[in-house]
């Protein structure tokens, strides 16, 4: 496998231009994450679907850090992890498993963010699971399910039972393991992303403050759920990620390569 820090040779010339901004998409949506210390070294992972008619995939190079990730580095396989175009990287398989699973049920998982974040797994370590205690939550459980741990996903029989328990929800709380939400676009997902990971992140601190929580109402719950249309939900993901992409090319725009 190749070092990360040898200079590699950009795919820009060898690929489609929507598959380029597929994968420059992509590779911003892996440095943000880094940015926000959501990732967990080498061992999560995100996804894309790359445009056209095949039923291929990007990911990450199994054993780069999120941070050193660009468009070039990103690895394009099909629904079984082979690899469809030459690259020095391998993937995790135990990760495409739950990616492929979700890519080949939803049409619309263009692009999917697996994490294991800190108060994602605490949150997914209860019982009750995300309570209706913050906006951000009711936002959250508009599009939300949930997944029961069966053990490290290397398992091809589980994938039927977390495409169901998903259903047609953008967000999934894997109980005792992480966060999962997905998208046609990776502003949309990772949008996503940010508002269940902080009502995740609110949820512990206010329980941490040991006083009573004030749950919000039914008809409160089900007036926000009515507010949020996808269409509302997808124009604030847009407008919000060109300033995403400003932020990360002051700090290294060579997620771009």
């Amino acid at each position: 496998m190749s070092s990360p820090q040898e200079k590699k040779v950009s795919l820009r010339e060898q690929v489609s231009e929507t598959e380029w901004q597929t994968r420059v998409d992509l590779a911003a949506t892996y440095r943000l994450v880094a940015h926000y210390g959501w990732d967990d070294l080498i061992f999560t992972h995100i996804s894309a679907r790359v445009p056209g008619p095949d039923h291929h995939f990007l990911i990450n190079p199994y054993g780069m850090m999120f941070d050193e990730i660009c468009a070039t580095s990103l690895v394009k396989v099909d629904l079984r992890g082979n690899l469809v175009m030459p690259s020095p990287y391998f993937i995790n398989p135990a990760g495409f498993t739950i990616h492929s699973a979700v890519h080949a049920a939803r049409e619309d998982a263009l692009f999917v963010i697996h994490l294991h974040t800190d108060y994602g797994i605490a949150v997914g370590a209860q019982k009750g699971g995300l309570l209706p205690i913050s906006q951000q939550a009711l936002v959250a459980l508009s599009s939300l399910a949930y997944h029961d741990y069966e053990g490290l996903a290397l398992d091809e029989d589980e994938k039927p039972r977390l495409v169901s328990d998903l259903g047609d929800k953008n967000s999934l709380i894997l109980k005792n393991h992480g966060l999962l939400t997905l998208g046609r676009t990776a502003a949309s997902a990772f949008m996503a992303m940010f508002i269940l990971e902080r009502a995740c992140k609110i949820q512990i601190l206010a329980q941490a403050g040991g006083g009573e929580l004030l749950t919000l109402s039914e008809p409160v719950q089900k007036r926000v759920g009515q507010q949020l249309d996808e269409a509302t939900v997808g124009q604030g993901a847009l407008l919000t990620w060109p300033g995403l992409l400003r932020k990360l090319d002051r700090l290294d725009p060579s997620y771009r390569d």
